[in-house]
């Protein structure tokens, strides 16, 4: 244990250092990649694997692996970065321009002060349990503390064999690299709760990828994105330990420990009170007391945290495509980002996912209900380690629906400018844009020139709308101008001007979104060394609520190319 305080208190001076400037200030310094402050505590706190080979394997009584990067790299180039990531990190932006920049970002170099491993963890993969799944193919460097005490945790996406690869070699390609870093960025800007991504490097090296699993094989050249998050832990790092019996069911309760201590604090130092005691509603009239069980408030908080999230999903349109359980953050982040896509023409059966077509069990309109199986696991788990008893787990599962409910609503009402929740008229206008395949993005953004004026005569309501309602006959004309008629009336009661609406709808309806055909022409260019694209994408998508003069062209409708294999639709393995 002196060992543990040691590095603790070591950490603390550094950081005394850092929140100073040279001249002694408060003022930030920006620091060197020598001059991070490591902190490993998931390494020091949690059991590890007595191995550090890669020989694919069963890891038990396990968190993670310590491993090595080994991905091989020949002229490695650093194709884009986020300096709003480095900021986080008080990282210099100068570093981004060091020459072995490019080599210690792929894992070719080691890091100073880094303690690499991949972590141990299992999930459902479409509804079936699968067993032990683990990082495959991401090797986490260690956390990163900041100067305000924030934990970042770094990981090299595609940096090469784990234990848990299984078959598989461990290695990522560009064009799912860039997919990833831009989308990573875009959800951030949009106001949703993500995964960062500080930088995507170029490898120099092919790797073959058999993009539509049908025997043709291809090389394409291979990538590594540095993912940023406070924590990579998912619902399966805890699902996998309490799937194997009685003698790993006390490592759940040492991650939960672990997880509350350092990710959730507030439940760690909780006093009684009234304000978090709550009736079940059942007719026993029972009380669940989240005070007496910091494991049964920590169970509510990811299920609430989950569907807020998850219900921003759905305000901008966005598909994940696979929401196994391990892709479940237990911090409600957005985390891996395969073949997620989002909507351009309005369809609530959606998905992006190749893999996922026969029952569409991720598609756009199952996400919030998937959200709610993954937390009924979830909380299946903590049960099973005794960590929750049955009307704690259910209670965590009525607070996902009511949480998720709450926010949606806000959010559809935001979106249309209304000063209450109507879900009639929310309704109705849903199936109208499903009937006449609407683009989601767009409608919504031209929505908002609609005035609150009940005299504006009907042959001239839908002439704010001409762009998005494409292509309609009579009888849909007047669908939609009866609609229209039926919310200028709700809007003329409100007492908002239309400027002051226009400008809190066009805050929450973003002009530019990350859409697949955008990601394909970034990768088409990228493949021939033209980094000129992701790195003007990801300035666009930095300010999607923004006018953006000059950049119109990012928010035009997919052309005709878009709908191609491996554009519109991708794979798992991409």
């Amino acid at each position: 244990m002196e060992s543990a305080a040691v590095t603790v208190d070591s950490v603390a001076d550094k950081l005394k250092k850092q929140s100073l400037g040279n001249d002694g200030s408060n003022s930030k310094r920006m620091l060197k990649l020598e001059e991070l402050n490591w902190d490993h505590s998931f390494v020091r706190e949690l059991p590890a694997d007595p191995r550090t080979d890669t020989i694919p394997r069963e890891v038990l009584h396990a968190c993670y692996t310590k491993m090595l990067p080994s991905v091989e790299v020949e002229n490695p180039q650093l194709v884009v970065w986020s300096e709003s990531v480095a900021e986080l990190l008080e990282l210099d932006p100068k570093e981004f321009e060091r020459p072995d920049f490019p080599l210690l970002f792929s894992g070719a170099s080691p890091l100073v002060g880094a303690v690499p491993y991949a972590q141990n963890y299992g999930g459902h993969q479409f509804g079936m349990w699968a067993g032990q799944l683990g990082d495959g193919r991401a090797i986490t460097l260690g956390e990163v503390l900041n100067s305000k005490s924030e934990r970042w945790e770094l990981q090299l996406k595609g940096a090469g064999k784990t234990p848990y690869s299984r078959f598989a070699d461990g290695l990522a390609v560009l064009r799912s690299s860039i997919r990833e870093f831009l989308c990573s960025e875009a959800m951030h800007s949009l106001g949703i709760p993500t995964t960062r991504a500080l930088c995507l490097v170029m490898t120099g090296k092919d790797v073959s990828r058999d993009m539509f699993y049908d025997g043709n094989p291809k090389d394409e050249p291979g990538a590594i994105v540095c993912r940023v998050a406070e924590s990579f832990l998912r619902f399966g790092s805890y699902q996998l330990h309490a799937s194997r019996g009685k003698e790993d069911l006390e490592i759940v309760r040492t991650l939960a420990d672990y997880t509350i201590r350092h990710h959730f604090p507030h439940l760690d130092n909780m006093s009684k009170s009234e304000s978090i005691s709550f009736s079940t509603g059942e007719e026993d009239d029972s009380v669940v007391d989240l005070t007496s069980n910091k494991y049964a408030a920590w169970a509510v908080e990811v299920a609430e945290r989950t569907a807020s999230t998850i219900a921003r999903w759905q305000g901008v349109g966005f598909t994940h495509g696979v929401m196994n359980t391990d892709n479940m953050s237990v911090l409600g982040l957005t985390i891996d980002y395969g073949p997620f896509g989002f909507l351009d023409a309005f369809d609530p059966s959606f998905t992006p996912n190749t893999t996922d077509l026969p029952g569409r069990r991720y598609c756009f309109a199952n996400q919030p209900d998937i959200g709610l199986w993954n937390v009924a696991q979830f909380a299946t788990t903590l049960s099973t380690a005794q960590l929750l008893n049955d009307k704690e787990a259910n209670y965590a599962m009525e607070r996902y629906g009511i949480k998720f409910m709450d926010d949606y609503q806000a959010i559809m009402t935001k979106k249309l400018g209304l000063v209450k929740y109507n879900k009639h008229m929310i309704g109705e206008l849903l199936k109208n844009m499903a009937v006449d395949k609407v683009d989601y993005t767009n409608f919504f953004r031209l929505l908002s020139n609609i005035k609150a004026d009940p005299t504006i005569p009907d042959n001239q309501l839908l002439i704010p709308l001409k762009a998005a309602l494409l292509d309609i006959g009579q009888e849909r004309k007047e669908a939609w101008t009866s609609w229209v008629k039926s919310y200028i009336q709700e809007l003329s009661t409100s007492g908002v001007s239309d400027d002051e609406r226009k400008a809190s709808m066009n805050s929450i309806n973003p002009k530019y979104i990350l859409r697949n055909y955008l990601c394909q022409s970034a990768i088409d260019a990228a493949e021939q060394d033209d980094f000129g694209e992701v790195r003007r994408l990801l300035k666009v998508m930095q300010r999607p609520f923004d006018e953006q003069p000059g950049m119109e062209k990012y928010a035009r409708l997919p052309p005709a190319w878009a709908y191609r294999p491996g554009v519109g639709m991708l794979s798992c393995s991409s």
